[in-house]
């Protein structure tokens, strides 16, 4: 339990100290919004890239660990249609507890994934990203569109949505260069490869610049919903899908690992964007990350 938690605690140091440096206005808030989009469009998607096209996959359960993703995320959803919406009947609310009982954070999944299995879990990180965050980002889209009362995204428009999201371009691309054996050329490499190490610092600094302890709610339900979905059921989901497909050992670890990360925090700027309550998907990401500090290390000690 103690190297588990020792292996963990930079990665919630890193982002304690993202909080501290925004509540003290150190730098400007202009710096975490720009280094937001930095990490999102620049940095992240090169660790994506460079992990996915030079990784040696063969010796992983690579087809399994898709099918087990990929079932235990339409699950999930299903289960949040039924349990969330009896739960909480607001549409624009039962939206955020949708978007954030899927997507996760992806900058605290690859770190931790680094920090327990080393190169070969951010390797298997970048599979499970590749898996998980396109059907996220579909699944949430087309339901923040429909409890905001719009109709629903045509598959032309949910296809667009997702070809801008630089994470999913980013494993396509680097799925590609792997399938191919073309990989990363000799000058691109390093490149990306310090580009990638810069991630995941700045990333989970930024994580916890954008938490607000102070801005929650009185909220409570769906907050509490929303997080014991996220942190309890998705995990034991992932575990019985895992199961199922034969998948198991390191690769399982990792599944489970990202099945139980707290929400992303760009959930918020997308709930804004759709109709969702902007309000309740900061509170809960924030709240969700918080309990995460103890749910997630718990988790994975009990898988081990």
């Amino acid at each position: 339990m103690f190297e588990l938690a020792l292996s963990l605690a930079p990665i919630f140091l890193l982002i304690a100290l993202g909080w501290a440096f925004r509540r003290g206005s150190f730098p400007q808030g202009e710096f975490w919004t720009a280094a937001e989009r930095l990490v999102h469009f620049v940095l992240f998607p090169a660790l994506l890239l460079g992990g996915l096209a030079t990784a040696d996959l063969s010796g992983f359960e690579v087809t399994p660990l898709i099918a087990a993703v990929a079932a235990s995320v339409m699950v999930m959803a299903l289960a949040v249609m039924v349990i969330g919406w009896k739960l909480v009947s607001d549409g624009p609310a039962f939206a955020s507890v949708f978007q954030g009982s899927l997507r996760f954070n992806a900058y605290v999944g690859v770190a931790a994934a680094a920090a327990l299995f080393g190169t070969a879990g951010e390797t298997l990180a970048a599979v499970v990203i590749a898996v998980m965050v396109p059907l996220g980002e579909a699944l949430s889209v087309v339901a923040l569109a429909r409890q905001a009362g719009r109709d629903t995204p045509s598959l032309g428009i949910l296809f667009t949505s997702l070809l801008r999201n630089p994470l999913i371009l980013a494993s396509f691309a680097g799925i590609i260069l792997n399938m191919t054996d073309v990989g990363l050329p000799s000058l691109s490499e390093p490149v990306v490869g310090f580009l990638g190490r810069a991630a995941l610092p700045i990333g989970l600094l930024c994580v916890g610049a954008g938490l607000d302890v102070s801005a929650l709610g009185k909220s409570i339900k769906p907050i509490i919903a929303t997080s014991v979905l996220k942190l309890v059921v998705m995990p034991v989901f992932m575990l019985v899908a895992c199961s199922a497909f034969g998948v198991g050992g390191l690769t399982a670890k990792v599944a489970l690992l990202f099945a139980a990360l707290p929400p992303s925090p760009p959930s918020h700027s997308a709930a804004s964007q759709l109709g969702g309550d902007a309000t309740l998907m900061s509170n809960l990401t924030t709240i969700a990350t918080l309990a995460a500090t103890v749910t997630l290390p718990a988790i994975m000690l009990v898988y081990d």
